[in-house]
């Protein structure tokens, strides 16, 4: 499934309890569809004392987020847009900006 979005996006939310906020993108699971966003969708997971926490106890957390309820942030307009895939003469598949008619990256 082609996805569109990348780690390292800025993308904003379009539903939920963050709606209209926005953040970079940290990790991808294409085989499920959905993507970690910098704090975003915060959970809280009761851990245990291990080597990388000494303590233990309450830790909040992003957790990860349907694809279909993101959008990339327009690099040039900096407002969501839909993302669309050009194949140049080179045979390099390209992502552009639907709204500005521009490539990303």
């Amino acid at each position: 499934m082609a996805l569109g979005l990348r780690k390292g996006d800025l993308v904003q939310v379009m539903t939920g309890e963050y709606k209209g906020k926005n953040g970079k993108i940290l990790k991808v699971f294409p085989d499920k569809a959905k993507a970690i966003v910098e704090g975003m969708n915060m959970v809280k997971r009761h851990t245990k004392p291990n080597p990388k926490n000494q303590k233990g106890g309450i830790v909040e957390k992003e957790a990860s987020i349907h694809i279909s309820n993101l959008m990339l942030v327009c690099p040039k307009t900096g407002k969501p847009t839909r993302i669309g895939v050009n194949v140049l003469e080179s045979g390099k598949r390209v992502r552009f900006s639907k709204k500005a008619k521009e490539l990303i990256e």
